[in-house]
């Protein structure tokens, strides 16, 4: 499906440091995760002044909690190489039992293009046909990343294009160290973009997990800018979500989300009952395309979803004359 061409590197002037991470020079401190540091450097080799940029994940795999996995990462990377997912340049092991991952170092992501405020219509299709691009891929190899979310959604210049980045959560089927597909961890996925089966205890979901995740991205391209679709309240609970979507999308009975039926944790508790909001209302300014993409990605019923092949085939990212 993918051509799996890695995008050039960035060239940028970067300040000597001194430190170097196994053949990479002049690192410089760019972040962290949870259970990650993240450096600039340049390779060793690269020309003085103007040089090729690079970015180190470097992690410690004993010192990680399930399901993230650095290793297993790297395999992963290395099966879904394509073009919109962030290519795995190269992997290696340091002293202390470090492993780090190197990427082209990419400027920007998704979450601070958002915080700039709303992209042109044009940057808002670009963007989301390059993340589904990638997910249609991940996806047909039975792969499941299981944190679709702003910030792991990284682009090469303001103007794009888009790549799925960190897959250090990420679910194969062909992969020893990932769970039995009926036995998942229901920890994955960020807030207020992990579906309702998760909330529920629904441990053998599929790739549709994603596409709940991709639909409110969506919603934040198209409309509301910096807020989320829904709100998992300061301390991120999940009743708080729970409570967030029940509103939004009003409250499900099994005629609506007959897959409930089978979820460990449904039917526990009883909840208030809410109507269902207008898309229309929800996403308020969005053309009547756009809102219909979003409504038919974040939907109870997993199955009912689009899936990523489908939701690059809608009307509202095709390409249209000026």
């Amino acid at each position: 499906m993918d051509d799996g061409v890695t995008p050039e590197l960035s060239s940028i002037d970067v300040p000597p440091t001194g430190i170097r991470i196994g053949s990479y020079d002049n690192a410089q401190h760019y972040g962290n995760g949870l259970f990650s540091e993240v450096f600039k450097a340049t390779p060793v080799a690269g020309k003085p002044g103007i040089v090729e940029l690079v970015a180190l994940k470097v992690t410690t795999p004993d010192m990680m909690k399930a399901p993230h996995d650095s290793k297993r990462e790297s395999r992963i990377l290395t099966a879904v190489r394509s073009s919109h997912v962030v290519p795995l340049i190269d992997a290696f092991q340091q002293a202390g039992g470090r492993w780090v991952l190197v990427f082209p170092f990419m400027p920007c992501g998704l979450d601070g293009l958002l915080r700039t405020g709303k992209p042109t219509d044009t940057l808002r299709r670009s963007i989301l046909r390059d993340v589904l691009t990638g997910l249609a891929h991940v996806h047909s190899l039975g792969i499941i990343h299981r944190d679709i979310k702003p910030s792991n959604i990284l682009l090469a210049s303001p103007h794009g294009p888009a790549y799925l980045s960190d897959f250090g959560i990420a679910w194969s089927p062909d992969d020893s160290a990932s769970e039995a597909a009926d036995q998942k961890i229901l920890d994955v996925g960020t807030t207020c973009y992990r579906p309702p089966e998760l909330l529920f205890g629904h441990q053998a979901y599929g790739t549709k997990l994603d596409m709940w995740a991709t639909g409110c991205v969506a919603a934040q391209v198209i409309c509301l800018n910096g807020r989320t679709l829904f709100d998992a309240g300061d301390l991120g609970s999940e009743l708080a979500l729970i409570k967030s979507i029940f509103e939004t999308l009003g409250t499900p009975n099994l005629d609506v989300w007959p897959e409930a039926a089978g979820f460990s944790d449904w039917g526990k508790m009883n909840f208030t009952q809410y109507q269902a909001k207008r898309w229309q209302d929800i996403l308020k300014g969005a053309e009547p395309l756009e809102v219909e993409i979003v409504s038919r990605l974040v939907v109870y019923e997993s199955d009912q979803r689009l899936d990523a092949d489908e939701a690059l085939k809608h009307e509202c990212l095709q390409l249209r004359s000026s």
